[in-house]
């Protein structure tokens, strides 16, 4: 992080990005973390108690579409690094109202990239002066790839998105690289599969799991529960974020995948194994299987071979079923 001082993290009191922040603030004590976070319910500052205090981490409640806040911000901090967590994620959030999906992840992304081209550069490919290192990195998913039956999306395979959600962060990826390629803007994007781990909002997969069989209460399944994800520790994806957004070569998109692909009923399956071995009280488990989620993608997986061949990453990833259950009974002491 030599080359960075002052990096503006957007959406750093949700999931990935407070795990990213923890990580980063005491990491690198000499760069100055602003994170930015309109605080809706997936935001949780108490996520972040470890370095609230740090001298290097500052927090601003606002929105990332609101021009005038985030120029302000620009200004005042002399921001020269930008790494956007800031998204609305819950696929069936965007199928029941895609309004908050459209202005925060595409409004919000353009806003952003903006005001960035405007701090940093005079005009196209020309760059004021003490920000030719400047750089806007946008943290983005496999589900703009869509499903794939065979094989796992590299790079250069075609965004195919599905729902709402994921034609948001779509177009968000696009935008990037077209504020890359006609203005010179120094971008990288990282497209990570499914991450868990601790801050992750009850609405997603495992936590519901977690939730509905420690309260005896069926868990809910989309289908006929076959579905296929690739799932990646917290940790894992922070830390390949980290070495893409300081060795990645602007213009460039990186695939971040797990390499644990696993059906969603196996999932519970080893969701509850885990549970039973904390957890005297619960011998059992019930699944609700439910109708099919609209635009409902089979199955995700990426091709990690550039991170590892093109940035050295050594393929070194947390063992998924240790990090699973080293999560599943820290929700459970945490919780319950």
């Amino acid at each position: 992080m030599d080359r960075f001082k002052n990096i503006l993290v957007t959406g750093g009191a949700g999931f990935i990005g407070s795990n990213f922040l923890n990580h980063m603030i005491i990491k690198y004590s000499d760069v100055n973390f602003i994170n930015l976070d309109l605080l809706t319910y997936a935001g949780n500052l108490d996520y972040l108690n470890v370095v609230k205090d740090y001298p290097n981490y500052f927090f601003i409640e606002g929105d990332i579409s609101d021009s005038k806040l985030v120029t302000s911000i620009f200004k005042k901090y002399s921001v020269d690094g930008v790494i956007n967590f800031a998204a609305e994620s819950h696929v069936d959030n965007s199928i029941g109202d895609p309004s908050d999906f459209i202005k925060t992840n595409i409004n919000g992304t353009f806003n952003l990239l903006k005001v960035a081209y405007d701090s940093w550069m005079i005009s196209p490919f020309k760059h004021k002066s003490g920000f030719l290192h400047s750089r806007f990195h946008q943290v983005s998913t496999d589900e703009v790839y869509g499903s794939i039956e065979q094989g796992s999306f590299n790079e250069n395979s075609a965004y195919n998105p599905s729902s709402p959600y994921s034609s948001s962060k779509s177009s968000a990826d696009l935008i990037v690289k077209s504020f890359n390629k006609t203005y010179g803007l120094n971008t990288t994007i990282s497209l990570s599969s499914n991450n868990f781990g601790p801050n992750q909002n009850r609405e997603k997969f495992i936590p519901v799991v977690l939730n509905s069989i420690l309260n005896n209460v069926p868990v809910p399944v989309y289908g006929d529960g076959k579905n296929i994800r690739d799932w990646i520790f917290v940790d894992d994806n922070c830390k390949i974020i980290e070495l893409i957004f300081k060795k990645g070569l602007s213009g460039e998109s990186y695939n971040i995948g797990g390499g644990n692909e696993i059906s969603n009923l196996d999932l519970i399956d080893l969701i509850f194994n885990s549970i039973i071995t904390c957890s005297k009280n619960i011998t059992d488990y019930q699944i609700n299987f439910i109708d099919d989620r609209f635009g409902h993608d089979r199955r995700y997986s990426v091709n990690n071979s550039k991170i590892i061949s093109d940035l050295g990453w050594s393929n070194d990833f947390s063992n998924f079923h240790k990090s699973l259950d080293f999560y599943v009974k820290n929700y459970i002491n945490s919780h319950f």
